[in-house]
């Protein structure tokens, strides 16, 4: 009875990272996909639904959908940036966590302000390798912080609507 439990459960968190990762490769590249700067950069609301993933989802899967979501995005928009976006995907969903009845705890309310400072860093850091200039890649700044920003009230918003509606009591019910 056991297995079956677990089994049940390893589909439907497999099957909503696979969903996770389709929402996250269309937002990121395509639904509200603004370009900005030289360097291929552009602001998206992608990393609302990592956000996302990680707060409804065991750590394992958040990350499988943040990266294949990220990754595919990049593959199709701007593929340079592919390899530095799989390790800041991983890293910015590192901060949350779904282990709470509720998705906005304090730890998830804090977790943007630390996935900003992941993102616009490795970037930062990704942009300077591949364009050879720590100094161009200052501009990139104003851009990863307006996403980031933006990212971030969007999920607080989602977030406190969906613990309204109890969502994460009612993932767990279809678990079991």
């Amino acid at each position: 009875m056991k297995q079956n439990m677990n089994t049940h459960s390893s589909i439907i968190n497999l099957t909503s990272a696979g969903l996770f990762a389709a929402m996250i490769t269309l937002t990121t590249a395509y639904i509200f996909h603004i370009p900005y700067g030289s360097n291929g950069g552009y602001i998206h609301f992608g990393d609302t639904l990592i956000y996302l993933a990680a707060v409804l989802l065991p750590r394992p899967y958040a990350i499988a959908a943040a990266t294949i979501g990220g990754g595919m995005a990049d593959l199709m928009t701007a593929p340079m940036w592919t390899p530095a976006t799989i390790i800041i995907k991983i890293m910015i969903t590192l901060p949350f966590t779904s282990a709470s009845p509720q998705i906005l705890t304090h730890r998830n309310i804090a977790a943007p302000l630390l996935s900003m400072l992941f993102s616009i860093g490795g970037y930062f850091l990704a942009e300077g390798i591949l364009f050879g200039s720590y100094a161009a890649a200052l501009i990139s700044i104003t851009g990863n912080l307006i996403q980031s920003i933006g990212s971030a009230l969007i999920f607080l918003g989602i977030a406190t609507a969906l613990d309204h509606l109890h969502i994460k009591q009612k993932i767990t019910q279809l678990e079991t």
